[in-house]
């Protein structure tokens, strides 16, 4: 049984840094391209950041490119998201999401699975 979970989050201050995890189990990690989306209260999911099987070239949202760092670490099925100098604007519940296949994506309805969210805010 497929299953994405994600580990990491919590409360942070303005300009704080924080890493969240995603551990993938139950199937071919490599087979999958791997991401992050953001939801804050009353909004759309939003693209984050996504990355290849091979952990080459990420793509990142607009507003983390140059804060937001993502990686993989494939012998342990693993995803991370290395979140730098973090903004009041970055709360929200951020979800691990996988894509059957080899390209990249940035909209939801092109993911195959979802975690089920960690909690990150940032107080200002």
């Amino acid at each position: 049984q497929v299953k994405l979970v994600e580990s990491g989050g919590g409360l942070v201050q303005t300009g704080d840094s924080l890493t969240l995890s995603c551990l993938d189990s139950g199937r071919a990690f490599t087979n999958y391209a791997m991401g992050w989306f953001r939801q804050a209260p009353e909004t759309e999911r939003e693209f984050v950041a996504s990355i290849t099987w091979s952990g080459s070239n990420p793509e990142y949202g607009d507003s983390v490119k140059g804060r937001f760092f993502i990686s993989r670490d494939n012998a342990k099925n693993m995803m991370y998201l290395k979140m730098n100098n973090l903004k009041p604007e970055d709360t929200g519940v951020y979800y691990c999401a996988a894509k059957f296949g080899t390209a990249l994506f940035d909209i939801p309805s092109q993911i195959t699975d979802w975690g089920q969210g960690t909690q990150v805010t940032v107080s200002s």
